[in-house]
C-alpha cells in the first residue's frame, strides 16, 4: 500500500513539474515570437503557394510568385530578428533535451544530451534566408517546396522546445502528413548538415 501511494506521489510531482516546465517554455517562446508577424507570413505563404501550383494559367500563377516573393522576404527578415532577439535570452532557459519523451529538468539532469534553441533559430534564420535569397537558383516550386520544409523544420524545433522531440514529430505529421525524415530529406543541405550536427539527429 506504502509503495503504490509512494508511486501515485511520485507520477504526480513528475506531472506538475512536467506541466509547469512546458507553461514557461511556451510562455518565453510566445513572448518573443509575439513580437513579429511569423506565423501570419507563413499562413500567406503557405495558401498563395497552393494557388500557384493550382493556377492553369502559366501568367496568372507566375503573377501569384511574384507577389508572394515580397511576402518571402518579409518572413526572412522578421524571423532574422526574432532569432536575434531570441540570442539574448539566458542560456540556462533556452537548452533543449534530446532525450526524445518529456521529463521534467532533463535539460539540467543530462546536459550532454541537449542543444540550445538559440543555436536552432539561428540555423533556421540563416537557412530560410538563404533559400528566399535562391542562390540555389531553384524555379518558383521547387523554392516554395523547400522553404515550406525549412519554416515546417523550424515550426518543429519550436514545438519541441515547449514539449518534447515525440511531439514535434507527431505534430507534424498530423497537421502536415509529413515525418520528421522526410521534412529533413526536404530542407536545403546546408540546413539538414547544420541541424543534424547541432540536434545529434
Amino acid at each position: 500500500m506504502e509503495l503504490w501511494f509512494l508511486a501515485s506521489l511520485l507520477a504526480v510531482g513528475t506531472l506538475v513539474l512536467k506541466s509547469r516546465e512546458q507553461r514557461r517554455r511556451i510562455a518565453l517562446l510566445a513572448q518573443h515570437l509575439g513580437e513579429y508577424r511569423v506565423e501570419k507570413l507563413m499562413e500567406t505563404l503557405t495558401q498563395g503557394y497552393l494557388r500557384a501550383l493550382g493556377e492553369a494559367d502559366p501568367e496568372r500563377a507566375g503573377s501569384i510568385w511574384q507577389l508572394l516573393a515580397s511576402a518571402e522576404q518579409d518572413l526572412a527578415t522578421q524571423f532574422s530578428r526574432f532569432a536575434a532577439g531570441f540570442a539574448r535570452v539566458d542560456a540556462a532557459q533556452t537548452r533543449v533535451s534530446t532525450i526524445p519523451w518529456a521529463l521534467p529538468l532533463a535539460d539540467r539532469l543530462f546536459p550532454q544530451a541537449t542543444f540550445d534553441v538559440r543555436a536552432a533559430f539561428q540555423l533556421h534564420a540563416d537557412g530560410i534566408a538563404r533559400v528566399v535569397g535562391n542562390a540555389a537558383g531553384l524555379g518558383p516550386k521547387d523554392k516554395a517546396f523547400t522553404l515550406s520544409a525549412e519554416l515546417l523544420l523550424m515550426q518543429h524545433t519550436c514545438h519541441w522546445f515547449c514539449r518534447s522531440k515525440a511531439t514535434a514529430s507527431a505534430r507534424v505529421l498530423v497537421r502536415h502528413q509529413t515525418p520528421h525524415a522526410q521534412l529533413m530529406a526536404s530542407v536545403s543541405p546546408e540546413t539538414r548538415a547544420g541541424y543534424t550536427a547541432l540536434t545529434g539527429g
